[in-house]
């Protein structure tokens, strides 16, 4: 028992900062940077889920954002009192080291690395759909063969898993590989990229808004639910994706002025914002045309042609998608990396893993090595498929982050926290159930895929993490009561 009692074992919190006798992260950023940096993660994730959700479930994608937002703040309030009790970086894997033990740590890195990784094949897809609305424009067109990923089909079966017109997304890998090269050749190229991208997607948005919101007809938005409340519930399993990126916040908060006040108020309003946002874009896009005659990447750009014929406010709004979906790439594969590196300094993966290019000093072999794979996904997987896959580790992890804050409130109480969710065992309950109740209505395929990652991920535990972690037959007093020195 003592052998298995070693998984449950918690990381010293002086693990989780940079060595003493190195520099350590400059802090510099306040809650209005953490917030920007969170809708900077998160925005561009509204591009590839409207036309998706709306397939999902008709006009009701509106409220599926609405509920998968709600979701959302729950998670969101857990996170932040995660992030106040471990104010490193490292996101819910650093937070779950610490607190919960290291098996918990190691599933929720597991999570988190399909969560960074696969995230930019989604918006890759729609970065190639956006990109050939544009090109379509002005009389340009890819080959037939060279425009969607259909190499498996729509309803795949044991039999049959392969479509009879398989055709590769072509323009969504080599996006994929130039966001890969980018990201491999520095962090500060790439930090000035994104913050370029990020004021074009905001100008688009408004843009679409300005042009869209008088054009809103109710015919469109009825039948409101024409798939039902189980449609509903499939749109806001799909759209869930578009509020992935709130928690990168909890990244920088090595670099925050003061990360247990400045960390939760800029995850909480990064995901107010974004939320309020979505459910104005997502009514515009389907209030101005039927949700059938909408496109899985490229809604905003369908919605738009059926009200105006400005050509330059088409371009707006299609360098717009563009951008955004640029954005979700560069932060989504800069994040997977960062876990990637903090799970190889734990020694829960190999240190080849995080090794430092010596020319431009970025863990460059594996950028490559995860931008090959996933533009492989990118090029021949649907999209919805994608998004699905994406949000199934997602919400996984989330679901024990929520979880892991009511446990925690009762098996270290005296434990400190700046910063305590309110109403947390109800908060906790809700963020967990919802978490669960959204991978329910999920499809079969999506939970064959992640349940070969599970096996895949507790395989390399028992067999490398297990045996190679700093913490192997270390074991921890509970936390210190605030209270005991006084």
């Amino acid at each position: 028992m003592a052998k298995f009692g070693g998984l449950f074992a918690r990381q010293p919190l002086a693990w989780t900062t940079p060595e003493g006798d190195g520099p350590s992260l400059r802090r510099t950023l306040g809650w209005p940077a953490l917030t920007a940096i969170g809708l900077g993660t998160m925005l561009g994730g509204i591009f590839p889920t409207i036309g998706a959700g709306a397939h999902a479930a008709g006009p009701g994608v509106v409220l599926a954002y609405v509920i998968s937002g709600l979701v959302s703040v729950c998670v969101a309030f857990c996170y932040a009192e995660f992030a106040s009790m471990v104010p490193v970086a490292g996101s819910a894997y650093t937070y779950a080291y610490a607190t919960l033990g290291e098996l918990v740590a190691w599933i929720i890195g597991w999570d988190l690395i399909l969560e960074y990784g696969l995230s930019v094949a989604p918006t890759a897809s729609s970065w190639s759909d956006y990109l050939q609305h544009l090109l379509g424009d002005f009389g340009i067109h890819f080959p037939a063969w060279a425009q969607t990923a259909s190499i498996f089909a729509d309803h795949p079966s044991w039999a049959a898993p392969f479509s009879s017109h398989p055709n590769v997304d072509v323009p969504a890998a080599l996006v994929t590989l130039a966001i890969t090269a980018l990201v491999a050749v520095g962090i500060r190229e790439s930090a000035n990229v994104n913050a370029t991208l990020v004021v074009v997607q905001i100008v688009a948005m408004v843009a679409f808004i300005a042009a869209t919101a008088h054009a809103i007809h109710p015919a469109n938005l009825h039948p409101f639910a024409p798939f039902g409340f189980k449609g509903i519930l499939a749109g806001t399993a799909l759209v869930f994706y578009a509020y992935i990126g709130f928690d990168t916040v909890t990244v920088a908060a090595e670099e925050a002025n003061n990360p247990q006040r400045d960390v939760p108020i800029g995850i909480i309003l990064a995901l107010v914002v974004g939320l309020l946002l979505y459910v104005v874009l997502a009514l515009c896009t389907v209030g101005t045309l039927s949700y059938a005659k909408l496109s899985d990447g490229a809604a905003m750009l369908d919605s738009l042609h059926a009200v105006t014929s400005n050509r330059y406010l088409y371009w707006v709004v299609a360098f717009g998608g563009i951008a955004g979906n640029t954005t979700v790439m560069l932060t989504s594969l800069l994040g997977q990396i960062r876990i990637f590196y903090v799970m190889a300094r734990d020694r829960m993966l190999p240190p080849g893993v995080a090794r430092i290019h010596p020319r431009f000093r970025t863990p460059a072999r594996m950028t490559v090595i995860t931008g090959g794979i996933v533009a492989v996904l990118a090029a021949t997987l649907p999209l919805s498929e994608l998004l699905d896959f994406v949000n199934i580790g997602t919400l996984s992890a989330f679901a024990i982050v929520c979880a892991g804050v009511l446990v925690l409130r009762f098996v270290e109480p005296n434990a400190p926290r700046p910063f305590r969710a309110p109403i947390a065992p109800i908060l906790t309950v809700l963020g967990a159930v919802g978490c669960i109740a959204l991978i329910g209505n999920l499809s079969v395929p999506t939970w064959i895929r992640f349940g070969v990652w599970f096996l895949v991920g507790i395989a390399v535990y028992a067999l490398y993490g297990y045996r190679n972690s700093r913490l192997r037959g270390l074991h921890l007093p509970p936390f210190p009561d605030p209270d005991a020195s006084k």
